[in-house]
């Protein structure tokens, strides 16, 4: 072992150019390597999963998961590479969580859970749908809205304009919201109306239910042109919910004004946002995807939002971003740096005072940011992120 570290010692001796040269190229590569690596201020240790999310509207937890949670459990059992099969039933909802090996990929999960879904068969209403792939510890980015509309419009807004331009920004899962009122139209039907023209609360369910569609026509061939025929029977207002055949009794049409109140409502709240001396408020936390950069995924919903703000939302909406971990992952960089540099300083003066010779002190310094540099470019071959 002696004669070989006496070896290393004389070749580089020897070839002092080329081991100069070699230095610079690790410098260079370490930099950029740095550059190019994503950091991550939250280590994510879980193994790559996949969540089924199934909503049934109005079913207890029991008839959840006998009819929908136990189907899709013993559907997904036959994914290879698993690990795990979890599941959470409650009132009108299905979770069901499978964990796979290490080394899966996100997409290979994915992909083998949609597959198995589409041979599953499910009751009528159940709505299932497949969670993008986000780890435990995803949350990087919250905001709130401030306006001076009523929480029910401000509310839509998020749902319908915020919510999915941040969608579109490379790197978000989802965006979840939290607060606010959804709002929906209410129809109060009066029972003694009811059994005036002889009708039943279905009827007037299937009657609405049957309106609030568009229907395709057939082309009309006009000269050289073609007219597309079609039927609009989107529901937009209350005036067009009152004016809703249900039933025409003799030459007499029935409407659901005849029989029932319209109005704007919202569905009932299970609880509300607040922040600072604002009791009632709509916030939005953007998800980000697994093995993304951070850094990169705020900057790009930071520049969506200032785009929002400026030229898509009205003049008295405005979004207002409170909490990212753009301030922790800059906190973690200069907690490595200062205490990688108080190495540097102590291993020097420690150096100089035993060998009192500068070259000498030099070199040994040196060597701490070069294993750094050498461990980010090692990292970066890997296909591994800083933590």
């Amino acid at each position: 072992m002696h004669k070989f570290v006496e070896n290393i010692i004389g070749f580089a001796l020897r070839n002092h150019i080329l081991i100069l040269f070699m230095t610079g190229i690790l410098l260079v590569a370490g930099i950029l390597c740095y550059k190019a690596t994503p950091i991550e201020a939250y280590p994510d240790v879980t193994n790559t999963r996949v969540q089924i999310i199934s909503q049934w509207p109005g079913r207890s937890a029991e008839e959840v998961e006998k009819f929908v949670t136990l189907p899709v459990m013993q559907q997904l059992n036959t994914i290879p590479r698993k690990t795990d099969v979890r599941s959470t039933s409650l009132f009108g909802l299905s979770v069901v969580t499978v964990l796979f090996e290490d080394g899966v990929d996100d997409f290979f999960a994915q992909q083998y859970a949609s597959n198995r879904m589409q041979d599953i068969s499910l009751p009528d209403g159940v709505e299932l749908s497949i969670e993008p792939p986000s780890g435990a510890t995803g949350e990087i980015f919250r905001y709130i809205i401030e306006s001076d509309l009523p929480i029910r419009e401000v509310t839509a807004i998020q749902e319908w304009v915020i919510e999915r331009e941040l969608l579109s920004v490379p790197g978000v899962a989802t965006i979840a919201s939290f607060g606010g009122e959804e709002k929906m139209f209410e129809i109060k039907v009066n029972p003694a109306e009811l059994a005036n023209y002889d009708l039943s609360p279905l009827q007037v369910y299937e009657a609405v239910e049957s309106s609030n569609i568009n229907v395709g026509g057939d082309i009309i061939q006009k000269g050289s042109q073609a007219y597309v025929v079609r039927g609009i029977g989107l529901l937009e207002s209350i005036e067009d919910i009152e004016n809703i055949l249900i039933e025409v009794k003799g030459d007499t049409p029935i409407r659901i004004k005849q029989v029932a109140t319209v109005s704007v409502s919202s569905k009932p709240r299970l609880g509300q946002v607040g922040l600072n001396d604002e009791d009632d408020l709509v916030q939005g936390i953007a998800i980000m995807l697994r093995g993304q950069n951070p850094g990169e995924v705020i900057a790009n919903l930071k520049e969506k939002i200032e785009e929002l703000n400026e030229r898509i939302l009205p003049d008295n909406v405005r979004i207002v971003p409170f909490m990212d971990r753009t301030k922790l992952v800059d906190a973690t960089v200069s907690t490595v740096m200062k205490n990688m540099l108080e190495g540097v300083l102590l291993v020097s003066i420690i150096v100089f005072i035993f060998l009192f010779n500068w070259r000498s002190t030099f070199i040994v310094a040196t060597v701490i940011p070069l294993a750094f540099l050498f461990a980010i470019v090692m990292l970066r071959i890997q296909g591994c992120r800083l933590i």
